[in-house]
C-alpha cells in the first residue's frame, strides 16, 4: 500500500520544486503538506493539522487562496519562494484526480501583487555578471516593465554603489563567482535575496538573438549591446529566470534600455546614507529624507519617478536647464499649475496596470481604472497652448491620448464591474449581440420567478409560501408543515426540512433550465470577451507606458513647483565653472523639521582662488547640518529643483562625497575607524576638480595626533592634488593653520553668544576659526553630573596653563630664526625676498590664540623653512642641518 493518488501527485510536482513553499490547490484553499506545511506553518502562524496520506498521516496546513497575497509576502520576507500549483482542468469533468500545474513561481523579485507591492517604489530583479575586472548589469520591474542594462569597469563605476542605489529585492549570480574574491564581499553588502545559477552556456550572438526576439531592440541599440557582452549575459539571465518562473510571455516588457552611470552624478553608498536622500538614516523611511520634502506627487507614477530624478541627479546642464524652466513656468502660472495638477490627480498607476495586463491577472475594475486615467489624457492636452517652456511643451506635445483604447474600453466594460472575472456582469449591454440575448434570457427567467411567489400563493391560498434558491438544489417552492395540506398535485417534493418542504414544478424546472443555461452561457462567454478586451490593451503597452511615463514626469515637475513655492525656493543658476556660492541657505529637511526657525547661512566655494572651507566651532552647533546643506542643494539643482536659498549659483558637480559620521560595520568585522578610512580613501581616490566633498570629523576614530595628522593630510591633498570643493567641519583647530599655507583653505565658525555662564549657539557661520569647542557645556546640557563638570573645567584650566609655555617657546624659536636671517646677509643675497616673507609671517603670529597642538606643528613647519631659508642664504647649500 503506498501514499494516496493525491499525495502523489503532490510529491511528483514537489520534487520538481525542492527550493519553493508549494501551494497546492484544493478546492478554495492552497494546502502544504510534509516539510512545507511544518515550516509554513510556525512562520504564517496557522493552525498545523494532519490528512490521511494513505501509509501515514501527513502534515498539512492551509490558506485560502483568494487571500494567498499577505502569506506569500511573509514567506519571501523569510527567504522562501512560493510555487503556485493550480487545478488546470476542470473537477466536474476529470476523470480520477484532477490535473495540477505549477503556473508561476513567485521570487522576492518577481512580485506582482498589489497588496505586497510598495506604490512608491520600485521591486527590482537583478543580475550581475563580472569577468577580468568589468561588469554588466541588468534589472527588470516586472510589475512595471522598466528593463535596463549597463556594462562598467571596476575602476570606472562601482558596482556595489549601483547595486545599493537600485536595491534589488533579488539578484540572480552565476555560480562561477561564489569563488570571486570580490564579487562575494560585495553582495554581503547588498542585503538582498541571491539566486544562484549555473553559468551561461550561450555564445554572445545566440545570446543578442534571445534579446532581439524577445525584446525591441534597433540597429543602435544591437550595436551598442553587441560591445557590451557582459551586459547582454546578464539580460539574458534575467529573461531566462522570468520564463522559468513565471511560465508565460510577459507582453509589456517590450523594451531594453541602456544607461551609463556616469553620466549622472556618481552618489557612493555612504554618501547616499550620510545625505539621507531617499531615507532618514535612523527611522529608514521616507520622512525626514529630501525625498520626503520634495514628495508633492498625487500619482504613484511621479512617485517613483521622483526618488529615481533624486538618486541620479543629471550632468548635463541643458537637460538641468530645461527641466529649472518647466518648474520656473509652473512656480509663476497659477492657472496652469492647478488645471494641470486637477487633470493629473484622478490618473490610476497605468505603469502597474498595464503590468497586470500583460501578466493576465488584470480584472474589469482595472481595466475601468484604465479607461478612467485615459479619459484625463485630453485634458493635459488640452493645456498646451498655455505651455512656453520647451520642456513642457515637447512632454505635453507627445502624449499619446490613446483614444481608441479609451472607445474600446467605454463601450466594452461595464461602469461597475465585479472584482471576479467569471461570474459575468463584466461587459456592457450593447457591446456584443450574444451577451444581450442571454442577459435577456436570464432577466426574463428571474423575472417570471420573481412574480412566480404572488401568483401562486394566490393559486394555492397558502400566504406563507416562498420562492427560493440554493446552488444545490436550483429554484423551489417552500411550504411550511402546517400548509401541506394545501399543497397542489402539480407540486413535486424536492427536499424535507425540519418545519418545511420544498417543492418543484415542471413550469418552474423549465425556466430553471432556461435562467441557469442562460447564466452559466452568459458568464463563460463574458469572460471570453474580457479576455479578448485585455488583449488587445495588452497590444499597446508600449503606448501606454509612454503616456504613463510623461504623466509621471509632468507629476514629478508639478510637486517640485509646489515645494518651491509652499518653502519659499530659488530657481539656481548653473555655470559651467566650479563655482559654488549660495546666499541665505537653509538645510531642506532641517528647516522643515525646525518649523521656521532655521538661520540661513551663506557658502562660497570657487576653485582654485577657494576650496576648501574649514568650519570649526561647538559641537550642536550646526556644523554638520552647515556641510550637508551645500551638498543637498547641489543634488536638488542638478535634478532640476529649485533650492532653499536667497540666491544660489551652483557650478555642476560630476560626483559629490559626503563623510559623516561613522559606525562599527559588524557584518565586515570593520571597525568605526576602519569604515571612516574606508569612505576617505574613496573619496581621495575617485574625487576629481569637478566634485564637491562634505567632511566631517575625519581623523576622530583614533589618537589625538594620529586623527590631526591625518585630517591635515588629507586636506593637502584635497588641495593641492585633487582641488576638489571641499567644505570640512572639524574640533581640530589646528587645521585653521591650513589658510596660512595655502590661500585657497578658508577659516570659518559657528558663531556663539556668551553672557556669563550662559552660551547661546547662534547657529551663524562666520568667517574665522573658533578658538574653543564648548564641549564641558555641552555635557551639562547632557545631564552630565556637576562633579565630572567642576573636574573637567579644572583640568581645562590646567591644560590651558601649559598652553602658555609651548607659546613661549614658540616665541624663542621665532625670535632665534629671524635673529639667524638677519645676520645671513644683505638684500642682494639669494633668497632674502623669502626671508622678509617669513619675518612677516613670524610677526603677525597670534601666540594667545594659539593651542599647544598648533604651536607644535608651527615649531616643525618655522624650523623646517628656517633651514631652507638659512641654506639659501649661506650660499645655495639647500641640505643644511635645521638646527645648525
Amino acid at each position: 500500500m503506498g501514499y494516496t493518488p493525491m499525495i502523489q501527485q503532490y510529491l511528483h510536482i514537489k520534487s520538481q520544486y525542492q527550493d519553493a513553499i508549494l501551494f497546492f490547490r484544493l478546492g478554495d484553499f492552497y494546502e502544504m503538506f510534509f516539510e512545507d506545511a511544518l515550516t509554513a506553518s510556525a512562520i504564517l502562524e496557522i493552525a498545523l493539522t494532519a490528512r490521511d496520506g494513505g501509509i501515514e498521516k501527513v502534515p498539512m496546513c492551509g490558506i485560502p487562496y483568494h487571500a494567498y497575497e499577505g502569506y506569500v509576502a511573509k514567506l519571501l520576507a523569510h527567504g522562501y519562494k512560493v510555487a503556485i500549483c493550480e487545478q488546470v482542468e476542470d473537477p466536474a469533468v476529470a476523470k480520477g484526480i484532477v490535473r495540477r500545474e505549477v503556473i508561476r513561481v513567485i521570487t522576492p523579485g518577481t512580485v506582482m501583487d498589489e497588496k505586497v507591492l510598495l506604490d512608491k517604489a520600485n521591486n527590482y530583479l537583478g543580475a550581475l555578471v563580472s569577468e577580468h575586472g568589468s561588469w554588466g548589469l541588468a534589472y527588470i520591474d516586472i510589475s512595471t516593465g522598466e528593463f535596463c542594462v549597463t556594462q562598467c569597469g571596476h575602476r570606472e563605476v562601482s558596482v556595489l554603489d549601483e547595486l545599493i542605489r537600485l536595491k534589488p529585492a533579488e539578484l540572480i549570480v552565476p555560480d562561477t563567482l561564489k569563488d570571486d574574491g570580490c564579487v562575494p564581499e560585495i553582495l554581503k553588502q547588498v542585503k538582498c535575496y541571491i539566486n544562484w545559477r549555473p553559468m551561461l552556456q550561450k555564445s554572445l550572438g545566440q545570446v543578442l538573438e534571445v534579446l532581439e526576439t524577445e525584446l525591441r531592440v534597433g540597429e543602435d541599440l544591437a550595436a551598442q549591446l553587441y560591445k557590451w557582452p557582459l551586459a547582454c549575459q546578464a539580460a539574458y539571465y534575467v529573461l531566462d529566470f522570468l520564463q522559468e518562473t513565471q511560465k508565460q510571455k510577459l507582453g509589456h516588457l517590450t523594451e531594453l534600455k541602456v544607461y551609463k552611470p556616469k553620466n549622472y552624478m556618481l552618489i557612493d553608498a555612504a554618501t547616499r546614507r550620510n545625505l539621507e536622500l531617499t531615507e532618514n538614516m535612523q527611522t529608514k523611511s521616507v520622512r525626514a529624507s529630501l525625498l520626503g520634502v520634495l514628495d508633492e506627487t498625487v500619482t504613484a507614477m511621479g512617485a517613483r519617478k521622483l526618488k529615481h530624478w533624486l538618486e541620479t541627479p543629471l550632468l548635463d546642464k541643458n537637460l538641468i536647464q530645461q527641466r529649472l524652466d518647466a518648474v520656473e513656468e509652473l512656480v509663476e502660472n497659477a492657472l496652469l499649475r492647478e488645471s494641470l495638477r486637477k487633470a493629473i490627480k484622478g490618473i490610476y498607476d497605468l505603469e502597474r496596470l498595464v503590468g497586470r495586463v500583460a501578466y493576465g491577472s488584470a480584472n474589469a475594475r482595472d481595466l475601468l481604472a484604465l479607461k478612467q486615467s485615459i479619459a484625463r489624457l485630453p485634458q493635459i492636452a488640452g493645456l498646451i497652448d498655455w505651455v512656453h517652456s520647451a520642456y513642457l511643451r515637447l512632454l505635453i506635445n507627445d502624449l499619446d491620448l490613446l483614444e481608441d483604447l479609451f472607445t474600446l474600453l467605454d463601450n466594452g466594460i461595464a461602469d461597475d464591474p465585479p472584482a471576479g472575472v467569471r461570474e459575468g456582469n463584466i461587459i456592457k449591454d450593447g457591446f456584443n449581440q450574444e451577451v444581450d440575448r442571454l442577459r435577456e434570457a436570464a432577466r426574463h427567467g428571474k423575472q417570471w420567478i420573481a412574480e412566480l411567489e404572488a401568483k401562486e400563493r394566490e393559486r394555492t391560498g397558502i400566504r406563507s409560501l416562498k420562492v427560493g434558491f440554493n446552488k444545490v438544489f436550483g429554484y423551489y417552492l417552500e411550504v411550511t408543515k402546517p400548509n401541506l395540506h394545501m399543497v397542489p398535485q402539480d407540486y413535486h417534493r424536492k427536499q424535507t426540512l425540519a418545519n418545511a418542504e420544498r417543492f418543484i414544478t415542471a413550469e418552474l424546472k423549465e425556466m430553471e433550465n432556461l435562467i441557469l443555461g442562460a447564466e452559466e452561457k452568459l458568464n463563460k462567454l463574458e469572460y471570453e470577451i474580457f479576455n479578448e478586451l485585455r488583449a488587445q490593451v495588452e497590444k499597446n503597452a508600449g503606448r501606454l507606458q509612454t503616456s504613463a511615463n510623461i504623466v509621471a514626469e509632468l507629476d514629478v515637475l508639478l510637486s517640485l513647483a509646489l515645494v518651491a513655492i509652499a518653502n519659499n525656493y530659488c530657481k539656481p543658476e548653473l555655470v559651467d565653472s566650479s563655482k559654488l556660492e549660495l546666499i541665505e541657505a537653509r538645510h531642506p529637511v532641517v528647516e522643515k523639521l525646525s518649523a521656521g526657525r532655521f538661520v540661513a547661512n551663506d557658502c562660497h566655494l570657487e576653485p582654485p582662488a577657494s576650496i576648501l572651507n574649514i568650519i570649526t566651532g561647538p559641537n550642536m552647533a550646526g556644523k554638520s547640518t552647515y556641510i550637508r546643506m551645500a551638498a543637498l542643494i547641489t543634488v536638488m539643482a542638478q535634478i532640476g529643483s529649485f533650492v532653499p536659498a536667497r540666491k544660489a549659483v551652483v557650478g555642476i558637480a560630476d560626483r559629490i562625497f559626503a563623510r559623516v559620521g561613522a559606525s562599527d560595520d559588524l557584518s565586515t568585522g570593520r571597525s568605526t575607524f576602519m569604515v571612516e578610512m574606508n569612505e576617505v580613501a574613496n573619496i581621495l581616490n575617485h574625487a576629481t576638480e569637478r566634485s564637491l566633498v562634505i567632511l566631517d570629523e575625519v581623523g576622530r576614530g583614533t589618537s589625538t595626533f594620529d586623527g590631526i595628522s591625518i585630517a591635515w593630510a588629507v586636506s593637502e591633498y584635497l588641495l593641492t592634488r585633487v582641488k576638489a570643493r571641499t567644505l570640512f567641519a572639524t574640533h581640530y583647530h589646528e587645521l585653521t593653520l591650513l589658510q596660512e599655507e595655502f590661500p585657497a583653505a578658508r577659516n570659518f565658525s559657528m558663531a556663539v553668544k556668551e553672557e556669563g555662564n550662559k552660551i547661546t549657539f547662534l547657529r551663524k557661520v562666520i568667517p574665522g576659526a573658533a578658538d574653543r569647542s564648548y564641549g564641558i557645556h555641552v555635557a551639562e546640557l547632557a545631564g552630565v553630573p556637576k562633579e565630572v563638570l567642576d573636574r573637567a573645567n579644572n583640568l581645562l584650566a590646567a591644560l590651558e596653563e601649559r598652553k602658555q609655555d609651548v607659546r613661549q617657546t614658540v616665541r624663542e624659536v621665532a625670535a632665534a630664526a629671524a635673529q639667524k636671517a638677519g645676520a645671513a646677509g644683505s638684500s642682494h643675497l639669494p633668497g632674502l625676498p623669502e626671508m622678509q616673507h617669513f619675518l612677516g609671517r613670524l610677526c603677525k603670529l597670534d601666540l594667545d590664540g594659539t593651542s599647544p597642538i598648533e604651536a607644535w606643528h608651527l615649531l616643525s613647519s618655522f624650523a623646517r623653512e628656517a633651514g631652507e631659508l638659512l641654506g639659501k642664504l649661506s650660499g645655495g647649500n639647500h641640505d643644511q642641518d635645521p638646527d645648525s
